[in-house]
């Protein structure tokens, strides 16, 4: 007789392929532009009527497309400066952001840089939390209304949601690298692809209803010019939000095949222009529908209350985006603890150790102890924090104004003025500087505007 096949089975961490060893590149164009759609096209899209209302049609349109060429010009730059250019010093390949810095611009800037990418990757992840949340709590409201009524109460709380929501995420951050969620990735960005051609068509829709076309030049009026100010930096916030992800980049440049530059340059020039051309779309139509009631979400603030099916089905794929959302955002801090630890404690079977996981139906799983508890204990924080805080358009505004200059612009300029040794004073110097300057003020006014609208939300 066989003996019992063991539920667990030890092994050690040579027989099981980690994040740094031998890692078969196979990613192609097609994949790249899944992992940056599903990075970048997240619920922030949903936002942006609300952000053109602020702006009005004479600045709204034009700043979603400013911040495109902003995003454009970075991520090509920073595409560049993946491999070393005298890998004798150092690594052949930058497979992380925070690898990059420490190569080109040394181990001062490294720390800096980690501060602020790791609050980036960790505020995503909270921001992506409370969405889920908001749209859970959408469907429900949505089929509330359509049984009782528009005026109906149709109260739920947050809490329930973002519990079930940071449930599914313990699983799922189970996965154990980029390199293994591609799949994940592409269902993700079809569901982007769903729920902003919903809103898109609803948007269309109302516009068509009401006959006219709503909104003004300058946005919303009759407040007061300290409020209006506010606002319009609040929605500039959001926009900023809405579109980097250098902070990912050189992940998933780190998944292609050959030629690696070359094809993440392409992919990102087609994830750009598709989800410009979505945002611009859903943002115009939102704004156009709605005017100056445009809601924070078109999709969970109820502008749209029929058909409630449409409005479930979109709310629907908002939530099953953000799955893989949340986990594009998580790897790379997944990446760096765990090699850290590693590296540390190179002998210790919690760090190192692998177990084979036998479930009925289902193939082997490699389950390393310390890979289960951080990323348990990480989604955890990440859970209770946007219980705190779960104020949708201000946390997307002080996370994308925060971070937009620093990771966005400052870190990729001054690696690429290393990697291709330009000389300071040069033209190529000059544009860079003015470039990194300009952006560094709409920053900076993204995030005063944001700060001063999350505070007012948590004091009202």
């Amino acid at each position: 007789m066989d003996k019992q096949t063991p539920l667990l089975k030890h092994s050690s961490s040579s027989d099981v392929e980690s994040n740094n060893n031998i890692t078969h590149r196979t990613g192609t164009i097609w994949t790249a532009i899944a992992h940056i759609i599903t990075g970048v096209m997240g619920a922030g899209v949903l936002s942006l009527g609300w952000s053109l209302a602020q702006l009005g049609w004479l600045f709204g349109p034009p700043a979603i497309v400013v911040f495109a060429a902003v995003t454009l010009v970075s991520t090509s730059i920073l595409s560049d400066c993946y491999r070393s250019p005298h890998s004798e010093f150092g690594p052949d390949r930058n497979g992380s952001f925070i690898q990059a810095v420490s190569y080109y611009l040394g181990e001062k800037s490294q720390r800096i840089c980690a501060v602020i990418l790791n609050e980036s990757l960790y505020g995503n992840t909270i921001a992506y939390t409370i969405a889920t949340a908001t749209s859970m709590r959408a469907i429900l409201k949505s089929n509330c209304y359509h049984d009782v009524g528009h005026d109906a109460a149709c109260t739920y709380p947050d809490i329930m949601y973002m519990l079930l929501f940071g449930l599914v995420q313990v699983f799922m951050s189970q996965i154990p690298n980029f390199h293994d969620m591609a799949w994940l990735s592409v269902v993700a960005a079809l569901m982007s692809f769903a729920y902003s051609t919903i809103g898109l068509g609803l948007g269309l829709a109302t516009v068509i209803v009401n006959g006219e076309i709503l909104g003004s030049i300058g946005g919303v009026p009759g407040v007061s010019t300290t409020d209006k100010v506010w606002l319009v930096f609040q929605g500039l916030g959001d926009i900023a939000f809405a579109y980097p992800y250098s902070i990912i980049l050189l992940e998933i440049q780190d998944t292609l095949k050959s030629p690696e530059t070359k094809t993440m340059k392409q992919a990102s020039r087609s994830a750009i222009v598709i989800t410009t051309v979505f945002y611009l779309l859903c943002g115009s139509f939102g704004y156009a529908a709605f005017g100056n009631n445009t809601p924070g979400n078109l999709l969970t603030g109820f502008g749209f209350y029929e058909p409630y099916w449409l409005v479930d089905l979109a709310n629907a794929c908002v939530i099953l985006h953000l799955v893989g959302g949340y986990q594009v955002f998580s790897q790379p801090i997944f990446a760096t603890v765990e090699t850290s630890f590693s590296d540390r404690y190179p002998d210790s079977q919690f760090v190192n150790g692998f177990y084979e996981l036998k479930l009925p139906l289902i193939t082997t799983f490699q389950l390393n102890p310390f890979r289960l508890c951080f990323r348990t204990l990480y989604v955890v924080s990440t859970t209770g924090i946007a219980m705190s805080f779960p104020y949708f358009n201000q946390v997307l505004g002080v996370l994308g104004a925060l971070n937009f200059w620093p990771l966005v612009v400052y870190f990729p300029v001054e690696m690429y003025f290393v990697q291709k040794k330009i000389a300071p004073w040069t033209k190529k110097w000059i544009v860079l500087r003015i470039f990194s300057f300009a952006c560094f003020i709409v920053s900076a006014v993204g995030f005063i505007g944001s700060l001063e609208g999350l505070i007012m939300a948590k004091l009202s």
